[in-house]
């Protein structure tokens, strides 16, 4: 009689499902992980002048509120 009957456990149905779903998520992480990579690479090469943005931008903000109480202080005559 031979002292192993069963199958080797890597050669399991569900041993194969597992290392194929683990190998699918494994590389979804890799082809993400590129992803972002890349896209964080091409906003910092971009980046170059747009320090003052943020200074134009609460300027662009002010201005509108202003802009905003005037139109609201207004009493219309019907």
């Amino acid at each position: 009689l031979s002292a192993q009957t069963e199958a080797p456990f890597y050669e399991e149905w569900w041993f194969l499902l597992v290392m194929a779903l683990s190998s699918l998520i494994l590389i979804l992480l890799v082809v993400f992980a590129l992803v972002l990579h890349g896209q964080s690479k091409k906003y910092k090469n971009c980046n170059g002048g747009k320090t003052i943005s943020n200074v134009e931008e609460s300027v662009t903000l002010d201005n509108g509120g202003f802009t905003a109480l005037e139109l609201n202080s207004r009493h219309l005559n019907i």
